[in-house]
């Protein structure tokens, strides 16, 4: 896991990204994701329903789950049934 890790980090520091990630909530009640991001970390709540775009230039995402993520910044973060996918 920490090799896949540091091969993210080594990614996202090389490449730079012209579209931002988003998330969206399919479900009808809140959900949570914490976005680390420059070193700073943010929770990012959705409504049921509500899509955002964060993460312009690469960040790590925690799941409502508990699992961490890499993003580059062009992924969609899609939460259905409590269980988030990415695509």
């Amino acid at each position: 896991m920490w090799k896949s890790l540091v091969a993210a980090v080594a990614l996202l520091a090389v490449s730079g990204s012209a579209h931002p990630a988003s998330a969206v909530n399919k479900d009808a009640e809140t959900r949570t994701l914490i976005v680390t991001e420059g070193g700073s970390k943010t929770d990012l709540a959705l409504a049921g329903g509500e899509t955002v775009e964060f993460c312009q230039n690469g960040c790590f995402v925690t799941l409502p789950n508990g699992d961490l993520e890499a993003l580059t910044g062009s992924e969609t973060v899609e939460i259905s049934g409590g269980v988030a996918r990415i695509k």
